[in-house]
């Protein structure tokens, strides 16, 4: 690309052509007050408050004063931003825009962090020369469960409406009415929901949109910042918490080019308040068969005391909440203890095939963010983007806008999938490699696999013969944050997650459990294991169901208290820092202490030197003789019994997740049934109307039905249904007169770990 000389402010400077002269000011330290303009927006100087001077345009001709925004730098180009002429457009604009805006800073969320307010005290005029009635609106207006508009606040610069469709896709905000009546109002989206609406708020650049639980909570100068990464999904996002006095008050998005830009979801941002119910104190079983209060040295004896009795007989079953540093002392605790059972996999699909699969993968070179916004082609496979990694989405969002073609193997076109206009390939559960092959692949490819896939046999084994065969490029997305890291540093192992399940619940097998709940777990397996195990160690921040089975139950701090390392699905190393102030008994230290009872070293007393060992036992996998890592694709999908379907279904971003709790101001998507024609022919139903899905265990859901013509024949999708994908179901019409039985949940909202 050619690249232009320019002087601006009488600094002489080289951009590439094409630079706007705004974004040229911020590369030599020149601010120019905006309020439309946003570095991930596209232009439309619609607030006129970046005007410029230009004397010469490059031609040897002045232009009229000019918005930076949209001004590109030309060769021989004079810009000043600073002119008695730019300081007179600039201030006019300012003085236009306080006509009518409310005296509200003393009271407004945004006070003491509004552009407007700072470039009113910086450039405006000491005094308004405004001395009619201010226009009025009823405030606040509820836009969503999360958000509220200050009509009389906005400035219309379009911030919200643009994000909306250029990043996000979810119009819940347009511009409407005309002229002087003109307004921010609700979008033809606005009944939906948005992942993204929070976003909304943290970039509106004065206080016209504030969020729920945010709103006259506190000040920016009574809060405490700290940068540190997202806990609620792989993607590693960086994340701004800000807490008062001890107490966490609000998260935004922290600005990563290379990962997030600067968003982040709203279960990112708003779930931070599940920690009402933590645990403090250490538990221990008595005789009375009754969880009773403990001190540290006997709840550890106890557990000591378990376990020794145990020999290597342990399974060992870290959660997908974990650092880097806490999933490498469970790594380190069930190899001293000479036990080869350690599975962070605690999910479906933690098969033999895809402990073979993942350990290839953390071999090879990761797939970047950026590497997905500049291919030409991507392949979904088992994955949902906007549910299941939503920042995945909004980089496919970028890709697509890039003219990348997305091909979605699927069984219905999702909300996500028509947000980036991707070729949906109908696909029933379990035919997915079939439908692969169709599919024409090549060195610019890039298939994107979610942890659905391992619920599939056969399915990761054939993504990797088609990477080989045609040189795409493969990534594992799963769904926890803790996930990579745990398997990177030894929590995977040769064989299937339920194998050591099924010894604990033939009462072969003792469990140190961290974190894990037993809801969407494999065939009730775990709750079978939790009956029978003749031993158990929970180490948890809240009560679960694990905490009531256990033998021993030990508290452990929470993320916000500790630091340490994620690693993100891309491979990258994510720094997790201490939000208020850090408590001593992390997993890592607890399970050192075990250790020690047991007179064994895990190595790990210093933070700094199980960073390091976590970082090399990563990094060791390239290269490594993975040999022992056979599993062998299970049996394929059987034929369905006549007049069943087959169910596809995953968890939906804001359901079955613990870190929800507390959230009261996130509402999930309403729930449907979506299937072909035919199926709703054979059910009688037509769209809208409520149907009843019925497992093969009896249990009943209910909801109202979308019949999707593209739909692959056969299929019917549930969101967080109870059970896996591929399963026969059959659906009706509920009986006109009966009223719901004991079975019949509606969609049940379990929570998954």
């Amino acid at each position: 690309m050619s690249q232009v000389r320019f002087s601006i402010d009488g600094q002489s400077m080289v951009v590439e052509k094409g630079t706007k002269v705004i974004r040229a000011a911020e590369q030599v330290g020149i601010a120019i007050p905006r309020f439309c303009d946003h570095p991930l927006l596209d232009p439309v100087a619609v607030c006129r408050q970046c005007v410029v001077e230009v004397p010469n345009a490059g031609n040897g001709r002045g232009m009229k004063p000019q918005p930076a925004c949209t001004l590109e730098a030309a060769d021989g180009m004079v810009v000043e931003t600073a002119s008695p002429l730019a300081r007179a457009a600039q201030q006019g604009m300012l003085e236009f825009l306080l006509i009518n805006h409310p005296l509200d800073c003393p009271m407004c969320d945004k006070g003491g962090e509004c552009p407007l307010q700072n470039q009113a005290a910086s450039d405006g005029r000491g005094q308004s020369r405004y001395d009619g009635v201010k226009r009025k609106f009823p405030k606040p207006i509820p836009l969503s469960s999360v958000l509220l508009l200050d009509r009389e606040r906005c400035v219309l610069c379009t911030r919200c409406t643009r994000f909306g469709t250029q990043i996000s896709g979810d119009t819940l905000l347009a511009l409407v009415e005309r002229g002087a009546k003109s307004q921010i109002g609700r979008g033809p989206s606005s009944g939906t929901t948005s992942y993204f609406a929070g976003n909304l708020a943290q970039i509106c650049p004065v206080g016209a949109l504030t969020t729920v639980d945010y709103r006259f909570q506190a000040r920016p100068f009574d809060i405490v910042s700290t940068v540190t990464t997202c806990d609620n999904c792989a993607a590693g996002c960086a994340l701004r918490v800000d807490q008062r006095h001890g107490e966490i008050r609000r998260r935004l998005a922290a600005t990563d080019m290379s990962v997030n830009q600067e968003w982040i979801c709203d279960k990112g941002r708003f779930a931070f308040r599940s920690d009402a119910d933590r645990l403090t104190t250490p538990l221990v079983r008595r005789e009375d068969g009754e969880l009773h209060a403990a001190t540290w040295p006997v709840a550890l004896a106890v557990a000591a005391a378990g376990l020794e009795e145990l020999g290597p007989a342990v399974g060992v079953l870290p959660g997908g909440r974990l650092t880097m540093e806490n999933a490498l002392a469970y790594a380190r605790f069930a190899h001293v203890i000479g036990s080869v059972a350690v599975d962070a996999r605690n999910r479906r699909g933690a098969t033999g095939e895809e402990a073979g699969f993942l350990a290839r993968s953390l071999g090879r070179a990761p797939v970047t963010y950026d590497a997905i916004a500049s291919a030409q082609k991507v392949v979904l496979v088992a994955f949902d983007p906007e549910d299941e990694c939503p920042m995945v989405f909004l980089t496919l969002r970028r890709a697509a806008k890039a003219g990348a073609k997305i091909i979605n193997l699927a069984p219905f076109t999702s909300s996500g999938a028509r947000k980036l206009a991707a070729e949906t390939m109908p696909t029933l559960p379990g035919d997915e490699l079939a439908t692969l092959a169709r599919v024409p692949l090549d060195p610019g490819t890039i298939i994107l696999v979610g942890e659905r896939a391992g619920e599939v046999p056969g399915l990761l084994s054939g993504v990797e013969t088609a990477m080989a065969a045609t040189g795409a490029r493969v990534a594992w997305v799963p769904r926890r944050a803790g996930e990579w890291g745990a398997l990177a540093v030894g929590c995977l192992p040769v064989g299937d997650f339920s194998s050591i399940l099924a010894a604990a619940a033939a009462g072969d097998m003792g469990l140190v459990i961290g974190g894990v709940d037993p809801f969407g777990m494999p065939d009730q397996a775990m709750w079978s294991a939790l009956e029978h195990a003749p031993f158990i160690v929970s180490l948890e921040q809240r009560p679960s169901d694990v905490t009531w089975a256990a033998d021993v139950v030990l508290p452990v701090a929470l993320l916000a208290e500790q630091a340490g390392t994620f690693l993100s699905w891309t491979g990258q190393l994510r720094n997790v820092a201490p939000v208020v102030t850090a408590q001593p008994m992390t997993d890592r230290r607890v399970l050192q202490a075990l250790a020690e009872k047991l007179g064994h070293d895990l190595g790990l007393k210093k933070l700094a030197a199980a960073s390091k060992a976590a970082t090399e036992a990563a990094r060791s996998w390239v290269g490594a003789d993975l040999r022992s890592y056979t599993g062998r694709p299970g049996r394929p999908n059987q034929t369905l019994p006549a007049g069943t379907a087959r169910l596809a279904t995953w968890r939906t971003l804001l359901v079955g997740s613990r870190s929800l709790d507390g959230a009261t101001t996130l509402a999930h998507r309403p729930p449907t049934v979506v299937t072909g024609p035919a199926i709703a022919a054979a059910a009688g139903a037509s769209n809208g109307q409520p149907v009843v899905v019925t497992g093969p265990d009896g249990a009943r859901l209910s909801a109202p039905l979308k019949i999707d013509r593209m739909a692959a024949p056969g299929a019917v999708w549930v969101p967080d249904a109870p059970w896996p994908s591929g399963t026969p179901v059959t659906v009706t019409r509920p009986p006109a007169t009966a009223a719901p039985g004991p079975t019949d949940t509606g969609l049940l909202r379990r929570a998954i770990s």
